[in-house]
């Protein structure tokens, strides 16, 4: 750490004020653990496609299959294989891409040990059909926005602060949901 700089003593009293003030705040952010962010409400958007289901139900059926995939070296926990099959079902969604609206979403799944890594190029607002993890990975891609709140707090030995941090919201980056809203497979926002 920098040594301190030779000064008069009112310039050290601001210099040890800002000091805490900046320790306070550093405080704050490490307070805001996970769970803490994750209370914060979901923002509420609009699709950026209106499907008809008359128009679903016209369309050509496609079928997404991984475009690489990389074997692994470690043994499934057969523990999980009802829950593994469940969730490699292939179920109808349509996939958005909230912050570069049409660009397509390249991710890699690899939803359990000993089940291979693999990598999807998913269009983005039109039906396919996709297998449940991959539509539950896409569902998960959110971020929290934080800001501060203006408002005073009197700490002891007289300081003011200004402003305390705060979880503003949290936004869906990328969104799945279900492209027929009578699919008995969906079950809410994230519960495919």
């Amino acid at each position: 750490m920098a040594q301190k700089p030779n000064v008069n003593s009112a310039a050290r009293k601001e210099m040890d004020k800002s000091e805490k003030q900046f320790d306070d705040f550093q405080e704050q952010v490490s307070a805001l653990t996970l769970d803490r962010m994750n209370k914060a409400p979901l923002q509420e958007v609009e699709p950026q496609t209106k499907i008809a289901q008359r128009d679903i139900a016209k369309s050509k059926d496609v079928y997404l299959k991984p475009i690489r995939s990389i074997g692994s070296k470690e043994k499934f926990n057969e523990e999980y294989r009802d829950q593994w099959n469940h969730d490699k079902e292939y179920i109808h969604m349509v996939f958005e891409n909230r912050e570069v609206i049409g660009e397509t979403i390249d991710c890699w799944t690899k939803p359990y040990a000993g089940v291979p890594a693999e990598e999807w190029m998913l269009p983005t607002n039109k039906p396919v059909w996709v297998p449940r993890y991959v539509a539950k990975q896409i569902a998960k891609c959110k971020y929290h926005r934080m800001r501060t709140e203006d408002r005073t707090t009197n700490a002891e030995g007289g300081m003011t602060y200004y402003g305390s941090m705060v979880v503003d919201q949290t936004i869906a980056r990328l969104d799945a949901y279900p492209a027929q809203k009578e699919t008995p497979m969906f079950m809410g926002a994230s519960g495919f």
